[in-house]
């Protein structure tokens, strides 16, 4: 179960919201055995985020959580395609991703 959360210092209008969601899954699917299927995706619109001390450029910060190990390669391809969607939904110039892997997720009252 994969989960992609994006922060921005943008605003996000539900049609953008959704068609970064449809891509999103769409390209987790970079990921082996991963599919949209079980992905959950957030959004945290209009954050304070501040890079080198400034908050002027349009930026996102994304995590990647996923059950089980990341394939190295995969996660590159991810990231291309994340920075793509990001620039061309949203117009953000600089995303920031952070891949985490999860020992154990918790689902409808049983862990896998």
């Amino acid at each position: 179960m994969p989960f992609i959360n994006t922060k921005t210092n943008v605003t996000v209008s539900k049609q953008q919201e959704m068609a970064v969601k449809c891509r999103l899954g769409e390209a987790i699917r970079l990921l082996p055995g991963k599919s949209e299927s079980w992905l959950m995706v957030g959004f945290e619109p209009e954050q304070s985020l501040y890079f080198r001390g400034s908050d002027s450029e349009r930026i996102a910060f994304v995590e990647v959580s996923v059950y089980g190990k990341l394939n190295k390669s995969a996660c590159d391809k991810l990231t291309e395609a994340i920075d793509e969607i990001l620039s061309q939904e949203l117009g953000i110039q600089q995303s920031y991703i952070k891949y985490e892997e999860v020992a154990v997720w918790g689902f409808n009252g049983s862990n896998f």
